[in-house]
């Protein structure tokens, strides 16, 4: 979301927990859902992101503004939300969730003598013959950062002026649903670079060699969103 601005701000080691457990969250609850969902489809699948992050935006949104995502963090810092030295922290934090929530994915997806993760992976995120339908890279890099961007552009647009991040916990929600359901047939949908650094690490192979496009393009991603935020809202206020 957008960060959190009140007259008692919490202490950094609080809003790095909520945004570490956060995330771990998010995780579990989107990529779980893809990973032991049965036949859950690309609408339940894009309904568990959208839905877990609503509900982490009333949960954790009044402590650290509910980022759980890299993207998020560095449009809030080019929008002047947030300084460098904390949003480094919020990124560590995120990764560290994003790995912890995987984590807890993998090993519930371990107890089943039906799973295989060389067959059936863990929700990773991927290009060519990685790809959820076969996709290029130049496909890959189109969809996460025009993606990306819009939800930046959401995040930073709705929860302008605003010290309560809860206010647009819906359209957040909301917008990445719709993401998910364009771009799960591409890539498996990433907008988020701890969501996909966490299952590459545990599905190994080609999740790892091209989990870089899935960390850059996002970023791309939350540089345009913010850009277009200043644009857009220097003019209205022109």
């Amino acid at each position: 979301m957008s960060n959190n601005t009140s007259d008692t701000t919490p202490a950094p080691i609080t809003v790095y927990a909520a945004e570490l457990i956060g995330t771990a969250v998010l995780v579990i609850g989107g990529v779980g859902t893809a990973v032991l969902g049965d036949e859950v489809g690309t609408v339940g699948i894009a309904l568990a992101f959208g839905l877990t992050l609503l509900a982490l935006a009333f949960f954790i949104g009044p402590i650290s503004g509910c980022h759980v995502n890299p993207a998020v963090t560095l449009g809030a810092l080019i929008a002047g939300r947030i300084d460098a030295a904390r949003a480094a922290g919020y990124v560590a934090a995120q990764v560290v969730g994003g790995i912890l929530g995987a984590a807890v994915v993998y090993a519930i997806a371990v107890g089943s003598p039906a799973y295989d993760r060389s067959v059936d992976g863990l929700g990773a995120n991927g290009f060519g013959d990685a790809s959820t339908g076969g996709f290029s890279l130049a496909a890959v890099a189109i969809v996460e950062i025009v993606a990306t961007a819009i939800l930046v552009l959401v995040v930073l647009g709705t929860t302008a002026g605003r010290s309560a991040t809860v206010v647009a916990a819906v359209p957040i929600g909301l917008t990445l649903t719709v993401l998910h359901l364009i771009a799960i047939g591409v890539d498996g949908t990433s907008v988020n670079p701890a969501r996909s650094i966490g299952p590459a690490l545990f599905t190994g192979g080609d999740a790892i060699g091209q989990v870089w496009a899935f960390v850059v393009f996002p970023l791309i991603g939350g540089l345009v969103g913010a850009g277009l935020h200043r644009v857009l809202f220097s003019a209205r206020r022109s």
